[in-house]
């Protein structure tokens, strides 16, 4: 159904998706997306770097007007409100020694998301920390260190780009990240899904909604990860901290609550355009609760804790993962992304989701003349487990849901649209609407309709 909404939409566009155009370029990347974690293509010579310094700022305003809603909880989303996030990052780079870089972005932040980051699992901005303040607040998000080994087969160059030195690098290679920095900077990446600053908005779009990775409130955390690039492969494994609590700002430092990150891709060409295939899991030990636990709980005493501190124990957490791209032609990309988690426990670090599935795509504005704009669309339905239902009926909270109560549960189905308008080079001004239709898996509520405005720089 997704699929045939999305070719629908797009079905007026075939005759001047057909056209011979020049190749667009790539769909941007993370801001911090690290080199090793897109292969690049050949390009001409460039000398290498030995220093850099890049700079972003996104200003995003979010907002929803009027919508059903006959109660509420502690987590749920109100309607009529307008919400803004602001947000500066450096990123300042130096080579060490051949094929080492060390990165450092220091960032200031500042803002809400709508009702505080709280009441869709499937949250509308990925501009919206789960640490919201009025005042602009600093914090170091990225110290890391990554050194490349090349093994040899083609060399390419790499462009300068933010956390990313120019250079060569061939495309066998050994590249091991250590330090503070995003899970999601190195594994569940993808061309077209996976920046907030440029794409799309939606945290179950941008990332695989079950992908429950390691970080604290920010979205960072200590830890390493190691890439094998070989031909058309890659093997990614990665060792992380857990927050100290579920959805905590302060991380544990001695991996005595940890998450081990597996993930194979193998890129292609169908037709001479590119793709890749990516499969992941993640494994987690840590402190957790039970949600039978809570369910039983309240089933003896008629209450559910507000704080589950007293169920947590050291348990055992996975996920899988599955996120596809595709390239259709010069201006044309789609992507898939699915999940699924346990059910069992608690969310500890992301969000309230069990299982996605969200299928998408870019379209490049050459058609009507305005190469550097693009246009995208999505869709995501995310669900929980009958537990996790059960929990939020009896009144449970989870990281961004919990209306009190919930009835009449119902899968999230979520559709993002936006236009992307490069104002001029180097400045964007995106227009973006969601439809999120049962918010919180709950279908006494909404539908919702969110609106975004989005003023994107970076030098």
């Amino acid at each position: 159904m997704a699929c045939g909404a999305l070719l629908a939409a797009w079905a007026p566009l075939a005759p001047a998706l057909a056209q011979d155009v020049p190749p667009a370029t790539p769909a941007p990347v993370p801001p911090a997306l690290p080199a090793s974690a897109s292969p690049s293509a050949p390009a001409a010579d460039a000398a290498p770097q030995s220093f850099a310094i890049h700079g972003q700022g996104t200003l995003t305003v979010q907002g929803t007007p009027g919508f059903t809603a006959p109660y509420a909880g502690p987590n749920s989303l109100s309607p009529n409100q307008v919400k803004e996030t602001a947000d500066v990052t450096a990123y300042l780079g130096a080579r060490l020694w051949p094929g080492a870089e060390l990165w450092v972005n220091p960032e200031f932040d500042q803002g809400f998301g709508l009702s505080n980051t709280l009441g869709v699992a499937g949250f509308t901005s990925g501009e919206a920390y789960k640490v919201g303040k009025a005042n602009p607040y600093f914090k170091l998000q990225r110290v890391f260190l990554r050194q490349t080994i090349d093994l040899g087969g083609e060399s390419s160059a790499v462009a300068a780009a933010a956390n990313q030195l120019a250079g060569h690098q061939t495309a066998n290679r050994l590249v091991f990240t250590l330090g503070k920095f995003s899970v999601t900077d190195v594994f569940d990446t993808n061309a077209y899904a996976h920046d907030p600053r440029g794409d799309f908005f939606n945290w179950s779009l941008i990332d695989t909604g079950t992908f429950d990775y390691a970080a604290n409130s920010w979205g960072y955390t200590f830890g390493g990860a190691a890439e094998w690039y070989q031909g058309d492969w890659t093997l990614r494994a990665g060792l992380f901290d857990l927050s100290k609590i579920p959805n905590d700002q302060s991380l544990e430092i001695d991996l005595s609550q940890y998450q081990i990150n597996g993930e194979i891709e193998h890129r292609h060409t169908i037709a001479g355009h590119p793709g890749a295939i990516r499969i992941g899991a993640y494994f987690m030990r840590g402190r957790f609760a039970k949600l039978a636990d809570a369910v039983t709980l309240f089933d003896t005493t008629g209450a559910i804790p507000a704080d589950l501190a007293p169920l947590r124990q050291y348990r055992d957490k996975w996920g899988i993962q599955l996120n596809a791209e595709q390239e259709v032609n010069a201006i044309l990309g789609v992507f898939l992304r699915a999940g699924y988690g346990d059910g069992k426990s608690e969310a500890d670090e992301f969000s309230d989701i069990d299982r996605t599935v969200a299928v998408g795509g870019q379209l490049k504005g050459n058609p009507w003349g305005r190469a550097d704009d693009r246009i995208g669309l999505a869709t995501v339905v995310n669900g929980i487990s009958k537990l996790h239902q059960e929990f939020l009926d009896d009144g449970g909270l989870g990281i961004l849901i919990g209306d009190g109560t919930l009835p009449h549960e119902g899968d999230e189905w979520i559709i993002e649209s936006y236009y992307d308008w490069q104002m001029f080079k180097d400045f964007n001004v995106t227009f973006d609407y969601q439809h999120v239709q049962n918010s919180g898996y709950n279908k006494d509520r909404g539908p919702v309709s969110v609106f975004s405005l989005r003023f994107h720089a970076a030098i």
